[in-house]
């Protein structure tokens, strides 16, 4: 079953950080700033998808998105790489 959740920062800003599954099956966290900048990163490690979530949902209402979410990933041992 596909999974796909999908927060919108509440501070105003148009920043969008969703969780996706791949066609390859890889998950993935996908980021936009609604302006020029979308990035998207595959989760290398076995974390439950509501975890994710939690990381996403912290981070998106941060003022400094991409920091909180590197920063949270870090602290819960959540590995990513940059899909190019």
């Amino acid at each position: 079953m596909p999974i796909q959740m999908s927060y919108h920062s509440s501070l105003g800003g148009f920043d969008y950080l969703a969780l996706r599954r791949a066609p390859s099956g890889a998950v993935e966290i996908v980021y936009d700033d609604g302006v020029k900048r979308r990035m998207v990163w595959r989760v290398r490690s076995q974390a439950q998808e509501n975890v994710i979530g939690d990381v996403l949902r912290h981070a998106v209402n941060q003022t400094r998105v991409l920091p909180a979410l590197y920063s949270e990933l870090k602290r819960r041992s959540i590995a990513i790489e940059a899909v190019a």
